[in-house]
């Protein structure tokens, strides 16, 4: 059945409208946002092929154009609108956390970071510089690739910080398995950091692991304050 002919109120939709975008499924606000399925297919059938076929929203909004235009009947322009959607999320995010916004808000942050690094398929290791009143300086992106102790150099991370004339930083870094949990590899990497930055007098207030669904923060779980062997 089209979702034209479904019965009033049951359409994606009219139920965006009637109860909120929440009370959604995955598959049909992907269906509000593909807006026609194909011959057979409704919209939210059709997205819940999409989902299935990739084992979920992530992996799916991550996918190149050539897998997902591999799938029966997904083209460029349904790819297309699917990248905007999430380029749009992310320049939001980007807006509430502007430059000279002060940072006081932990959701604000986890939003941020979450839309910043969760869709990657590769690791990234990034660095958000604040002043002496934690108000935001820029975020920026370090280093790509395997992010273990001998990729990350603190010598670059305290030269960007001298030159951004930061007062303190929170690091980050996701994990595209999608699993938040940090490794003992992060820990020392927080470690030695922590350590360089202290050199220049600058605080490292926290390290912030992005997985799928969930971030970990080292500060929450009272990590910053202890040093690791």
């Amino acid at each position: 059945m089209a979702i034209k002919d479904w019965p009033e109120g049951e359409a994606p939709r009219e139920k965006l409208l009637s109860h909120g975008v929440k009370q959604l499924s995955d598959a049909e606000l992907l269906a509000v946002l593909l807006r026609v399925g194909l011959k057979g297919l409704s919209a939210v059938e059709l997205a819940k092929m999409m989902i299935n076929q990739f084992g979920g929203l992530r992996s799916l909004f991550s996918a190149s154009e050539r897998q997902v235009c591999q799938l029966d009947g997904v083209g460029p322009v349904k790819y297309a609108q699917m990248q905007a959607a999430i380029e749009l999320g992310a320049r939001i995010s980007r807006e509430k956390l502007q430059r000279g916004k002060i940072l006081s808000d932990p959701d604000l942050t986890r939003d941020y970071l979450m839309r910043q690094l969760s869709d990657r398929a590769y690791e990234v290791f990034a660095i958000l510089l604040l002043d002496s009143q934690h108000r935001v300086i820029q975020f920026v992106e370090l280093f790509r690739g395997t992010i273990n102790s001998a990729s990350v150099y603190p010598r670059e991370v305290v030269s960007l910080v001298l030159e951004k004339k930061a007062a303190a930083v929170i690091v980050c870094h996701n994990h595209p398995s999608g699993i938040a949990e940090p490794s003992s590899a992060d820990r020392r990497i927080t470690e030695r950091l922590k350590q360089a930055l202290q050199t220049i007098d600058v605080s490292l207030l926290d390290h912030m692991v992005v997985g799928d669904r969930e971030i970990v923060s080292f500060a929450e779980r009272g990590w910053m304050d202890k040093s690791i062997p």
